[in-house]
C-alpha cells in the first residue's frame, strides 16, 4: 500500500478489521524472524526508530541501531521484550543500518545473523553468539567471508545441515554484485545495474554453513525461481519476482521458499524438492499491508503454522515505523497456501 495513499485511511477502522494486532506497542518492530526453541516462541525483529534520515529508495530512513528479542510462551500469550540484544556499537566491522536479522540454535548456543553496512558502505552479514535465545549476543569481529547484501535467513534441515538464504534489491545492493564484485558506481541510484524487464530477474542466494555456523562452507549459489513453464521469472514480472526477505521452511517434505516482491508489496512463495531449489512459483501468502515494505517468517507452533509479518498501522502509515504481527496460515490438500488478506473486507 503505497505511502501516498495513506492520507485517505481511517486507521481506527483499518485496525478494527485487521486480522491481527501488533504483538508489542511500546516500540516499533519489523521483519520478524520467528523460531520455537525449547517449546517457546522467540522472535528476532528489526527495531525501527525515527532517526530523522531522508526518505529515499536506498532505504536511508531505515536507520536501525540495535536488536531486541521478543518471546512468547504460546501463540496467544503476551509478547515480552527482552531489551537490547545487540547494538551496532558492539559490532567492530559494522557502521550502521542493522536491518532484518534471523537466528538459530545449535548444541545449546544461539546465533544471531544480521546485515549491516560496513565502514566502506557495503552491506555484509555478520554473526553474534549467546548462550541464551534472548541474548545479549557477542558479535564476531569480522563479517562472514564472501557475504554481501541483506536479509539473512538460516534454515536447519532435517539432517542437521544449516543453510543461509539472503539478498535484496535497491538499497540491499544485490544488483551491485552482478559481476561477482561490488560495483560502486552511481552510488545514489537504487536501481542502477538492474536487469532489463525482458531479462531474467536477479536471484537470491543460498550457502551451506560451516559446522560452527560462523562462515559459509561453500561459495554462495543463486537460487533459481521458475514460472509454471520452467523458465526463470523475468525482471519485469514485478508481481512475482524476488525483491528481498528470503525465508525457507519445510512442510510435508517440500521446501517452501518465500519472499517479498518489494515495490508490488506481496509476500509470495515457490516450492522445490531441495534446499538449493530450483523453486517453482506457487502463489501469494500475504496481500499488501499498510507501509511500503513487507517482510515475514513462517514458523510451526504446536502443529499449526503461522505467518509472522509487519505493517505500519500503529504508526498510522509511517513506512519505517512498523509493528510485528502474527496470523495463522492454512495449507490446502495439494500443499498450496491460502492467501491472507491483512485487513478483512
Amino acid at each position: 500500500m503505497p505511502e501516498e495513499s495513506i492520507e485517505n485511511i481511517n486507521f481506527d477502522a483499518l485496525n478494527a478489521k485487521a486480522i491481527s494486532q501488533p504483538l508489542v506497542d511500546h516500540m516499533y518492530t519489523a521483519d520478524p524472524s520467528a523460531h520455537v526453541f525449547n517449546g517457546k516462541i522467540y522472535i528476532y525483529p528489526s527495531h525501527d526508530i525515527d532517526a530523522g534520515e531522508a526518505f529515499d529508495d536506498l532505504g536511508s530512513h531505515f536507520a536501525m541501531e540495535d536488536y531486541h528479542v521478543i518471546s512468547m510462551d504460546s501463540i496467544t500469550s503476551e509478547a515480552v521484550d527482552h531489551g537490547v540484544a545487540l547494538h551496532v556499537n558492539d559490532v567492530p566491522w559494522a557502521k550502521e543500518q542493522m536491518w532484518a536479522p534471523d537466528a538459530n540454535e545449535k548444541d545449546g548456543s544461539y546465533y544471531l545473523f544480521f546485515p549491516a553496512k560496513a565502514h566502506d558502505g557495503i552491506f555484509r552479514i555478520g554473526v553474534a553468539i549467546s548462550n541464551s535465545p534472548t541474548g545479549p549476543f557477542t558479535a564476531q569481529p569480522e563479517a562472514i567471508k564472501d557475504s554481501f547484501s541483506i536479509d539473512p535467513a538460516v534454515f536447519k534441515d532435517d539432517d542437521g545441515s544449516y543453510y543461509m538464504y539472503f539478498g535484496g534489491l535497491w538499497g540491499g545492493q544485490l544488483q551491485r554484485w552482478r559481476t561477482g564484485q561490488f560495483n560502486a558506481e552511481q552510488p545514489d541510484s537504487p536501481t542502477a545495474f538492474l536487469p532489463e524487464d525482458h531479462e531474467p530477474a536477479l536471484l537470491p542466494y543460498v550457502a551451506k554453513m560451516t559446522d560452527d555456523l560462523l562462515e559459509f562452507s561453500e561459495k554462495p549459489k543463486e537460487i533459481e525461481l521458475l514460472d509454471e513453464n520452467g523458465n526463470l521469472l523475468l525482471a519485469g514480472d514485478n508481481d512475482r519476482r524476488f525483491f528481498e526477505a528470503a525465508w525457507l521452511h519445510k512442510y510435508n517434505g517440500k521446501y517452501y521458499f518465500s519472499y517479498s516482491t518489494g515495490d508490488t508489496h506481496f509476500i509470495c512463495y515457490a516450492m522445490g524438492d531441495t534446499p538449493y531449489g530450483p523453486f517453482t512459483y506457487a502463489g501469494r501468502i500475504l496481500n499488501p499491508v499498510v507501509g511500503w515494505t513487507s517482510h515475514h517468517s513462517i514458523c510451526e507452533v504446536e502443529n499449526k503454522w503461522y505467518l509472522f509479518y509487519h505493517d505500519s498501522s500503529l504508526s498510522k502509515g509511517v513506512t519505517h515505523l512498523r509493528s510485528v504481527k502474527v496470523a495463522e496460515i492454512t495449507y490446502r490438500e495439494d500443499g498450496s497456501i491460502e492467501t491472507l488478506d491483512p485487513y478483512r473486507d
